[in-house]
């Protein structure tokens, strides 16, 4: 399997961005995308879907949607939706409407930050997802950079501490998310998770200063989600688009936090008598299964099953689980960064059966 960096939930001029999509696009070269998938609010912008490219440097920008609910205030029920190629705003009131279109139109459906905090002291509200009487919904944005940002600033202080050290900010999932996430895998059914930057690059002032605040190239350069596909970007657009969505939406990806080292590499799989599978895939645990995790670096990294930790690594690259338990299992990968241990990989699940 081939590997590509994907940067997700990013915003344009079109919405409340602060650049148009070749701009993004330069960005995206510069830091070393190799798809990027722009999710403007209420708003589906057609036939601008290409290829950039500078020297030997190519990257695919798709284009999706973040549909919420205008009326409600503040406008929660946020949903990325990628794929559908079409306006799915009208449908923004009913949120298992909304999803049931997006999946009528081939589309894949993402609950954008599931779990958020608001930001009172500079006016910022929370948009976290209200229904849960949902269903048929891809996955859930695991990690979210700006907000995160919104939990982390604690005080005026912090907020502008990690408006201008934005190094700083990043910690891991709120651990609130990475459980609402073990809850719902637990009921047997995938629900895919990405990590999506929120990108807007916004224009803020602190007294006399004026900031640009989190630009769209050092979005790119920490939160990602990688996929898993079966060969590198093709050029032609719809088989690389097909084979991009196809990766999200089977799971065959992981969270990644790219900033303090590169995660291009990581792989989460298990083995048994009918041959390898990775990570989003179905794997009988009828004679044994066995785990492993491998790492580009060594790093502190953890096996879960269910939501709990059964297995736990320090300074290594590899780690080996065998069993003939069926669960859900997945890993995490924590590296020390800027004097804190910090999340660094998040994979999506093997599910094992019996």
């Amino acid at each position: 399997m081939k590997e590509l960096i994907v940067g997700l939930h990013i915003h344009t001029v079109y919405s409340d961005g602060n650049a148009t999509h070749a701009e993004i696009a330069q960005a995206a070269l510069k830091a070393g995308l190799d798809v990027f998938i722009t999710t403007d609010h209420n708003i589906w912008i057609n036939d601008i879907e290409t290829y950039f490219q500078e020297g030997r440097k190519k990257v695919l920008l798709l284009v999706g949607e973040e549909v919420h609910d205008q009326t409600l205030s503040p406008a929660k029920n946020h949903l990325l939706v990628f794929g559908a190629n079409r306006e799915l705003s009208p449908f923004s009131k009913d949120p298992q409407h909304l999803i049931d279109q997006a999946l009528k139109s081939g589309g894949l459906s993402f609950i954008a930050h599931p779990i958020e905090d608001s930001l009172e002291t500079f006016g910022e509200k929370s948009y976290s997802w209200l229904d849960w009487n949902i269903t048929s919904f891809t996955g859930i944005e695991l990690w979210n950079q700006m907000s995160e940002f919104k939990s982390r600033s604690t005080s005026i202080l912090k907020a502008i501490w990690y408006a201008f050290f934005p190094n700083y900010l990043a910690h891991a999932p709120l651990k609130r998310t990475l459980a609402l996430w073990d809850e719902l895998i637990a009921r047997g059914k995938p629900i895919v998770a990405i990590g999506g930057v929120d990108a807007h690059e916004l224009q803020k002032h602190f007294g006399p200063f004026k900031l640009s605040m989190y630009p769209y190239e050092f979005h790119f350069r920490a939160l990602t989600t990688h996929i898993l596909v079966p060969e590198v970007l093709t050029g032609s657009l719809p088989e690389d688009k097909k084979m991009v969505l196809e990766a999200l939406r089977t799971g065959h990806a992981f969270v990644a936090y790219d900033l303090p080292e590169s995660t291009r590499g990581f792989r989460f799989t298990a083995d048994n008598k009918n041959g390898q599978f990775i990570m989003g895939d179905r794997v009988s645990t009828l004679g044994g299964v066995t785990f492993q995790i491998r790492l580009p670096i060594k790093a502190h990294c953890r096996l879960l099953k269910d939501g709990k930790v059964i297995k736990e690594t320090f300074d290594r690259e590899v780690c080996t689980h065998i069993t003939t338990e069926p669960g859900v299992y997945r890993a995490e990968v924590y590296l020390n960064y800027l004097g804190k241990k910090r999340g660094w990989i998040f994979s999506n699940p093997i599910y094992a059966c019996s």
